[in-house]
């Protein structure tokens, strides 16, 4: 039996870990899905398991290897961000894969920025809205100040993407979409790293920057393999959609980050942008996209946990809710805010507590939930479009199954073409494309998407 030759793609998101085999059309034919236990780091706060990330990982990668039907012929690795896997100069893991929620002592912030310049400048310039550990830079001023013992066995702080092509190939490498997604590392303008990394001597630790598109080519179990250096998600995700499409357009990437991307808008950010939590990331070919974000996703399981808690239901019950006209005409009647989000640092109104007293039902809260998540979700899809010629939105990720959420968007951007993918493959296929040379047909999202073209809502009193 001739067996199928295929690209494999670890897909490594906060929740779910994911393995899929491309063909050589990029028709996905094989997928494997895990969750693995968190660990905590030395002060407490979850975190990544890195040891069972990679056992998952090899073990994974060795079985598809002994089987029948496929031939591997090159594998890459897509990741979430802002995490850094630190190496000592044996290559050994030197701390836990620290969480991009944990928090910054605000001591090690206010010294940085009283040597670096005024926080809000500084963020215009490296494109990155102030957020902690999620500016992953700011992670290595930290472990120098904070942990000095650790930070001088440091060899390579590999960003997480760069960290899994190192497992196969033993080389560290840096790429552009990894260094230019909200890190504190890049001047935007200079297209460099930021004169602090210099100053700190930063850049001693950081591994050589290759484009996204290299690959590694080694043997493995005594097997010819293109290995690719990775790439970050929320860039991989946007990939095929860059590859098959001329026409400006919107990608809303759902999940737990709820992200606006717009590669058609390279305009330096104001510091107006950053305030409304607006940034840049790096395409694979070094362009700026404006982007904005929230933590939607996150929001979301949080406050269905609480509903769930509240009306008596399990968790996954609100996965079958669907959109109801007359509660959502209801609740507009005198629209109000009742939910207290925990993660969201968008400017809205604060309450105290949530306030779910005028709820009869879990379906009429969750409504109530999604309208206001969706106040949101307009306002930072607004300031990516910005001035762009934008005209067409497409919708990726994990709430393109959710019906109150799609039939909002439908209704409030109903100037747009609005269209989901009902086949969600997000950054795993960039991954894939992205170590190919091959060209990609303007048809490929139709066929390989099932791309839905959103109806928008018509109210019926």
């Amino acid at each position: 039996m001739t067996k199928i030759k295929v690209t494999a793609v670890f897909d490594i998101g906060k929740t779910n870990k994911k393995f899929f085999l491309f063909n050589k059309n990029y028709k996905e034919v094989f997928r494997d899905y895990t969750r693995l236990p968190e660990t905590k780091d030395e002060e407490g706060y979850p975190a990544e398991d890195i040891h069972e990330l990679q056992n998952w990982i090899k073990s994974t990668f060795d079985a598809i290897l002994e089987n029948d039907q496929y031939e591997v012929k090159a594998v890459n690795f897509s990741s979430y961000g802002a995490s850094f896997v630190h190496l000592d100069h044996d290559g050994n893991v030197l701390t836990p894969l620290y969480n991009y929620t944990k928090s910054i002592e605000s001591s090690v912030e206010e010294e940085f920025y009283g040597k670096h310049g005024d926080e809000l400048k500084f963020s215009a310039e490296t494109a990155s809205p102030q957020a902690g550990m999620l500016n992953s830079g700011m992670q290595l001023y930290w472990l120098k100040k904070r942990r000095p013992e650790v930070f001088s066995k440091i060899k390579y702080s590999l960003h997480l993407p760069q960290y899994l092509s190192y497992l196969f190939t033993g080389i560290p490498v840096s790429e552009y979409t990894s260094i230019g997604c909200h890190t504190n590392l890049w001047d935007f303008d200079a297209e460099d790293y930021h004169q602090w990394v210099y100053e700190e001597e930063i850049d001693k630790i950081l591994a050589p920057i290759v484009p996204t598109s290299a690959s590694i080519n080694t043997s493995y179990n005594g097997k010819k393999i293109k290995i690719g250096v990775g790439i970050h998600d929320s860039s991989s995700a946007l990939l095929p959609y860059i590859l098959s499409k001329k026409k400006p357009f919107l990608l809303l990437s759902t999940g737990t980050w709820s992200i606006s991307l717009n590669p058609f808008n390279s305009e330096k950010l104001s510091e107006e942008d950053i305030q409304h939590n607006c940034l840049n990331y790096l395409r694979v070919d070094g362009k700026r996209v404006k982007a904005s974000r929230f933590f939607m996703g996150n929001e979301y399981r949080l406050q269905v946990e609480k509903l769930g808690n509240y009306y008596g239901k399990e968790y996954g019950y609100h996965r079958n809710v669907e959109f109801d006209q007359d509660l959502y005409l209801k609740l507009i009647e005198k629209p109000s805010i009742y939910f207290k989000f925990e993660g969201i640092s968008l400017k809205r109104k604060q309450l105290h507590k949530t306030d779910l007293e005028p709820f009869k039902t879990f379906e009429e809260a969750y409504h109530q939930l999604m309208i206001e998540l969706m106040e949101l979700q307009i306002h930072t899809i607004r300031k990516a479009i910005g001035n762009s010629d934008i005209k067409t939105i497409y919708i990726d990720g994990g709430f393109t199954d959710n019906d109150v959420f799609m039939k909002l968007m439908s209704h409030h951007f109903s100037e747009f073409k609005v269209l989901s993918t009902q086949s969600p493959l997000g950054s795993a296929l960039g991954a894939a494309m992205v170590i190919s040379n091959k060209k990609v047909a303007s048809n490929f999202l139709k066929e390989n998407y099932r791309m839905k073209k959103l109806v928008p809502l018509l109210f019926v009193k």
